[in-house]
């Protein structure tokens, strides 16, 4: 038997302060599309912005559906948009923001399993790493270097492809 350790780097600031003026505008646009959540079940609103190599933002906020597994995550919505709306850019980073009645934790709240997976694939596929700001503009925020910290077992596995 082999015992293997996994362990991911991350920054955490407890404001703004640190954060490059890019950094902290993405977020600000994040925290902002929180407001175009539908999140009539959980009361918790999630807003994201894309940040593409051409400079555009797209950004995204959760969708619920009264049939909980038809809504979506911010996430994705706003990676969906992006990659629809302009197919040959590359995602340099993503901004995700939370607000909301049920958001007592006072640490940011981290995409799901599902989020994660999707961002992992165009990473992966683009081979260039998306860095991943969490938090709330004027509270604690975290940045993650690469979405393969954020899944670090991932499942990726080429020879699903039928062009390999």
């Amino acid at each position: 038997m082999k015992k293997h350790t996994i362990t991911i780097e991350f920054s955490e600031f407890d404001g703004p302060d640190q954060l490059s003026s890019d950094e902290l505008s993405l977020l600000k646009r994040a925290h902002k599309a929180c407001e175009n959540a539908y999140a009539p079940y959980s009361l918790f609103k999630v807003g994201a912005a894309v940040e593409l190599n051409n400079g555009a933002i797209v950004i995204g906020s959760n969708q619920e559906n009264m049939a909980y597994p038809s809504g979506l995550c911010a996430e994705r919505v706003a990676v969906f948009a992006a990659i629809s709306q302009y197919p040959e850019a590359t995602i340099r980073r993503i901004a995700i923001s939370t607000i909301g009645e049920t958001n007592t934790n006072p640490l940011p709240a981290a995409p799901c399993g599902s989020c994660r997976q999707v961002m992992l694939e165009y990473e992966l596929n683009q081979e260039y790493e998306i860095d991943v700001i969490l938090g709330h503009p004027e509270k604690t925020i975290r940045i993650i270097r690469g979405i393969k910290n954020l899944l670090p077992l991932h499942f990726h596995e080429p020879g699903l492809r039928k062009d390999r």
